[in-house]
């Protein structure tokens, strides 16, 4: 396990026969990742590189598990979200520079999101990709502005089965198990050029808005059960609180790496196979499926891009608005209506419409989303330090500081992430 072993769950609140209900923050979270930037990723991964670096998925697992448990067990047990931790615990300079590069990186990640959609409805319908852009950016939108967190945390739930058209892809194409398995446990690198799209796996893999997001979304756990609170304070409910974590996050870390896996292995069987080796978005590796998988498989990776961005997209602008308005010290919180919380909801429409903007205009999307990927790198190594120290923190934490095995295997993430970084630079300005 990631974490000390915890006191046998609770029967009313973790039962085996009640797993399922269990499935939350780390679960959105999880699929929130996969989104339409991170297919692209994974296509370009898989139609250059065929097989040969599905071994980094299985080197990512554990490492974004552990950051992603640290996270939830802050928001968890202090009742205060990623930026609201390190407001107390750093200096407000700090916090508000590494916030506000967040801020940007999101706001051009949801943009380049935004466009993969329409041009995937474009791909379906033939007509309109920047209308479909507008519509999906007012949809998410009003979803997050008027309806109630406990109702939209549901539907963020049920949109995680979108990524399920990536598993049925592969019922669609003809794979070789046999050279998938070498893929997966022997490591390979074919020079410099695979090193930088390796760096772009674990951008796209540990990103350092789902840090905000499951973080904050365990304090709307809290808000949203009032018989529930911070475990700082009600210390009787961590058994079943940390067992549920543990559960809802590992099972949302493992569908999100399986996802990214199945869209690797669907694009090397059959892009890279052909030839195709340069795809640059997710909406190209859709098509480009078309002639060799046939439309069965295009059509479930064309609907799998718009799925995933309805998800990922108030996922990126709410951990936005998150992160400012808890480093603010403004009310935050998807449960509050949007005159209760005004900067928050601000943040949120801004973000989104400014990536609908992003859409129409002349800047090239593929690198905007180079120069997201690139400061989210760069944001993520500071970060993921001060998540730790907050999380191994008797101030912070009380006596639900993280166990040894969570703290060496989150610094060993925080190093891979400082190399992938350090790799990044060498391999793109060296």
């Amino acid at each position: 396990m990631l974490d000390e072993p915890a006191a046998p769950p609770t029967p009313d609140k973790f039962h085996p026969a009640l797993l399922l209900g269990e499935l939350g923050p780390g679960l959105v979270t999880g699929a929130a990742d996969d989104d339409p930037s991170g297919i692209a990723t994974y296509s370009q991964a898989g139609a250059a590189y065929g097989f040969g670096l599905l071994w980094t998925m299985v080197l990512t697992f554990p490492l974004m598990a552990a950051i992603q448990l640290a996270c939830a067990r802050i928001g968890r047990v202090t009742g205060l979200g990623l930026a609201g931790n390190m407001a107390r615990q750093f200096p407000r300079w700090a916090v508000s520079l590494l916030v506000g590069l967040l801020l940007i990186a999101n706001t051009i990640n949801i943009g380049a999101d935004l466009a993969a959609m329409g041009a995937s409805v474009e791909l379906l319908t033939g007509f309109g990709s920047h209308i479909w852009t507008v519509g999906f950016a007012l949809l998410t939108m009003s979803l997050q502005l008027f309806v109630p967190y406990h109702r939209y945390a549901h539907f963020l739930k049920w949109l995680t089965l979108a990524l399920l058209a990536y598993v049925a892809v592969l019922m669609a194409v003809r794979i070789d198990w046999s050279a998938v398995a070498v893929g997966l446990f022997v490591p390979r690198v074919d020079g410099a050029p695979a090193v930088t799209v390796i760096v772009a796996l674990f951008g796209t893999t540990i990103s350092p808005y789902l840090f905000f997001w499951q973080s904050s979304q365990e304090v709307e756990e809290i808000r949203d059960h009032p018989q529930s609170h911070p475990l700082i304070q009600s210390p009787s409910e961590a058994p079943a609180e940390l067992g549920r974590i543990r559960f809802d996050t590992i099972v949302g870390m493992a569908a999100s790496n399986l996802v990214a896996l199945a869209i690797m292995i669907a694009t090397a069987a059959t892009l890279n196979a052909s030839g195709h080796t340069n795809i640059t978005t997710a909406a190209d590796a859709a098509e480009a499926l078309r002639p060799i998988a046939g439309n069965f498989a295009f059509f479930l990776f064309a609907l799998g891009i718009i799925g995933t961005g309805l998800l990922a997209v108030p996922v990126l602008a709410g951990s936005s608005a998150f992160a400012v308005s808890e480093a603010r010290g403004w009310r935050s919180g998807l449960e509050f209506r949007p005159f209760e919380a005004r900067g928050f909801y601000a943040v949120i429409a801004l973000s989104t419409l400014t990536g609908v903007v992003i859409d129409w205009s002349s800047l090239d999307p593929i690198r905007a989303l180079f120069w997201s990927a690139v400061l989210n790198g760069v944001v993520a190594v500071p970060l993921m330090a001060a998540l730790m120290i907050i999380v191994s923190s008797r101030k912070a934490m009380g006596k639900f500081t993280a166990g040894l095995p969570l703290r060496l295997i989150g610094w060993a993430a925080t190093v891979a992430m400082t190399v992938a970084v350090a790799a990044m630079a060498l391999t793109s300005f060296g």
